[in-house]
């Protein structure tokens, strides 16, 4: 799976790379010469990286989610998704989908609004815009993207993705075509060696984490209600059958809160928020994304009249038109409108709706969890590290940043990005970028020769 993700009219509040740190680092881990950091939780166009299934949510709230209001109110994005929720590939087939369903039901006369420029947004536009429709995107960011967020700067050798990035060969193999159509580079990690490590000893495979949790799911599916995947853990057994076995010199018990971590960077929610119901594990996504991911989004975009820094703060509709307030104080009358904005600004009332969303819709809103996954990315002058592992996992630890990708051996240059989510997204999220610099550098000491 990939990962993924309106208010007044304000400059980008998302963080991007930040001039390189001042701190210096102890010990033996050098301070990057190059440092760039997400935090979609704290981004008021977002409010979160992808949506994830809750205890107790169903997959009929996505349904429910993308379901039109008088033919008026459209939604699409990847909350909507029934069968690739949380994928860039999810939100560009719920855009596909919500264009159909306006088109089968209005006339290439109608004007129509896409609210938000993200992967739904700018697939949806491209297929009305074909159809022959009079489209409008408007984008309360000054960029389009949405959850993908790619940066160009001469701190970087290529562009690096703050949003999403992973991707999988299978489900998503549509959309690397596409990459590999519009020159977009992506690298493969399927083969590459991994490593555990702790102050213990180390591993190079981990025989624990992905058998405890397939356990505890399977066990979840035969119980007559939902349960967090903690739960599951626990109540199946299969946490006690991992304390018991080991990963080469690693106890059982750390090397599965290492690949509840890797979960947690994956669907944004640790495992005791994460259903045992609908959770799904299909392991890491394998494809990286290496280029410039956003071209995929202004390709789509091509000749559309799109609108930046302009954010809906309002919708008021009827079975005739919609009305749209804009942050700017001014407001815009369409035939119909197709909103695209992540479930966490939904959640967040980001968008006030008159009338009211119906109950239904409502409910689907509070039912579904909006994740929080971030990535941070460091470059340094030569690399500090011995091992040619790709995949760095730090197991026993009260580290925030546990899951690591070391991208020297597959592109040349010494840059290690680190994924986090649920909980510990949250607290780094707290941090100014000194500090997590700071955090990162200690984090990474096992690594230094």
């Amino acid at each position: 799976m990939s990962m993924l993700v309106l208010t007044a009219c304000v400059d980008d509040p998302q963080p991007g790379p930040t001039p390189s740190p001042t701190r210096t680092a102890t010990g033996i881990v050098p301070a990057p010469v190059s440092f760039a950091r997400s935090s979609w939780g704290t981004d008021s166009f977002a409010r979160g990286s992808t949506s994830y299934m809750a205890v107790g949510s169903t997959i009929e709230h996505r349904e429910t989610l993308g379901t039109a209001i008088d033919d008026r109110v459209f939604f699409a994005g990847e909350a909507t998704s029934v069968d690739d929720a949380g994928t860039v590939f999810g939100a560009q087939r719920s855009g596909n989908r919500a264009a159909t369903e306006i088109a089968d039901v209005g006339s290439p006369d109608e004007k129509i609004a896409v609210v938000g420029a993200g992967a739904a947004g700018a697939e949806a536009a491209r297929v009305l815009t074909l159809r022959g429709y009079d489209v409008v995107v408007i984008e309360a960011r000054k960029r389009v993207g949405g959850r993908i967020q790619t940066v160009t700067d001469d701190g970087w050798p290529f562009p690096i993705e703050l949003g999403a990035w992973r991707l999988s060969p299978t489900a998503d193999a549509d959309l690397i075509a596409t990459l590999d159509r519009l020159g977009v580079d992506t690298l493969s990690v399927v083969d590459e060696p991994a490593v555990y490590r702790s102050a213990a000893g180390e591993s190079d495979a981990d025989p624990v984490g992905a058998a405890a949790v397939d356990t505890a799911l399977a066990w979840a599916t035969e119980q007559s209600r939902d349960q967090s995947l903690e739960t599951a853990l626990d109540d199946s057994g299969a946490a006690a059958t991992a304390a018991d076995a080991t990963a080469g010199e690693l106890p059982g018990t750390e090397v599965l809160g290492q690949y509840l971590a890797t979960i947690a960077a994956q669907h944004g929610a640790d495992a005791a928020d994460l259903s045992g119901w609908f959770t799904t594990d299909d392991g890491p996504p394998t494809t990286l994304v290496t280029g410039d991911f956003s071209a995929a989004i202004t390709d789509a975009l091509e000749g559309v009249e799109t609108f930046l820094s302009t954010a809906v703060v309002g919708v008021s509709y009827n079975d005739k038109r919609v009305s749209l307030r804009l942050g700017t104080g001014e407001s815009l009358t369409v035939d119909r409108v197709l909103v695209t904005v992540p479930l966490g600004v939904l959640q967040e009332d980001g968008i006030v709706f008159d009338p009211l969303l119906p109950f239904s819709h409502r409910t689907a809103i509070a039912s579904l969890g909006m994740g929080k996954a971030d990535t941070v990315w460091l470059r340094f002058d030569e690399p500090f590290w011995t091992t040619d592992a790709v995949a760095w996992n730090l197991v026993g630890t009260d580290d925030e940043i546990t899951t690591w990708f070391n991208l020297e051996p597959l592109t040349g240059e010494a840059i290690l990005v680190g994924i986090v989510g649920g909980a510990a997204a949250e607290r780094t999220e707290l941090l100014d970028d000194d500090e997590l610099t700071a955090a990162v550098l200690a984090t990474l000491a096992p690594f230094a020769g």
